[in-house]
């Protein structure tokens, strides 16, 4: 276990080294600059009073877009977020075996499963920062400017946080036995399958066409990371676009709590083959 947590640390030190956390902080302060102002600016012209509509329904359309724009902003996050979870996991290990810098750390009395679990360990500590300025900076933005925020927002970050560690996890086992390039190729391959396969689930559902609702349930069991992304976004959506359903950034078909479990259990079945795979690898 000491040598993990070693190992995390130098993984960390590695990311700043390589000025992937800059380049990540960077990045976020000019996606929250440029979402901040946009929001600013739309919100300002929602807020105007309309004497021809109740004001009760101003109210009432006012919260709506609000928190349809704050969706969208997480929307975006979320996409980031699994951006940076793939492309830290696709090189970690075929970076450094294809370099010859995994023999200095192999050659040492260190277990092969410790060296991937202390990697995991580091990039799951440095998306959880990058996780908490994307989508905590987004929260802070929206709840500043208007005093709203969402509901279940804890539950809701905490599943955009897990899907990101959930791709970042399939690209470190990809990673453990595929070259960077046929990883990076391989997962964002596999997320689009999910994306598109949970918007047929939802038109699926809005039009109640089971089979489309079936295509999407596989496309979820294969990768369950749109599923993850559709139940959070349920978490934080209002109770009138939940019932109505008006919201693209809401959901009509809801992950069921089975999902979340069966996606706990593919993550650890995507770690224990990324360990298994590089132990068995010929380095």
């Amino acid at each position: 276990m000491k040598s993990t947590w070693i190992l995390a640390r130098m993984t960390f030190r590695e990311a700043v080294r390589r000025h992937i956390v800059l380049t990540g902080l960077v990045l976020g302060v000019c996606f929250l600059v440029i979402f901040s102002v946009g929001f600013h600016f739309i919100y300002a012209n929602m807020s105007q009073p309309n004497p021809r509509v109740p004001a009760a329904a101003q109210l009432i359309g006012l919260a709506e877009g609000i928190n349809f724009l704050t969706l969208a902003g997480l929307y975006a996050v979320t996409f980031l977020s699994v951006a940076m979870g793939a492309l830290l996991g696709a090189d970690t290990l075929a970076g450094e075996i294809n370099s010859g810098t995994i023999q200095t750390i192999v050659t040492k009395p260190i277990r092969r499963t410790d060296v991937v679990l202390g990697k995991w360990l580091g990039f799951a500590l440095l998306l959880a920062l990058y996780s908490l300025l994307m989508s905590g900076g987004t929260i802070l933005s929206v709840l500043i400017q208007t005093g709203h925020s969402p509901p279940h927002i804890l539950s809701g970050l905490a599943l955009i946080y897990f899907e990101s560690i959930l791709i970042m996890t399939i690209s470190l086992a990809f990673s453990s036995g595929l070259s960077g390039l046929a990883t990076g190729g391989v997962v964002f391959g596999l997320y689009g399958l999910a994306f598109i396969g949970g918007w047929i689930e939802q038109i699926g559902s809005l039009l109640q066409n089971q089979t489309a609702v079936k295509v999407g349930i596989v496309a979820s069991l294969i990768i369950p990371s749109e599923s993850l992304w559709r139940r959070a976004a349920y978490e934080m959506q209002t109770p009138l676009s939940g019932a109505l359903g008006m919201s693209p950034f809401g959901t009509t078909s809801v992950p069921s709590n089975l999902m979340l479990v069966y996606s706990v259990i593919y993550l650890v079945v995507a770690l224990a083959l990324a360990v298994n795979t590089f132990r068995r690898r010929d380095l």
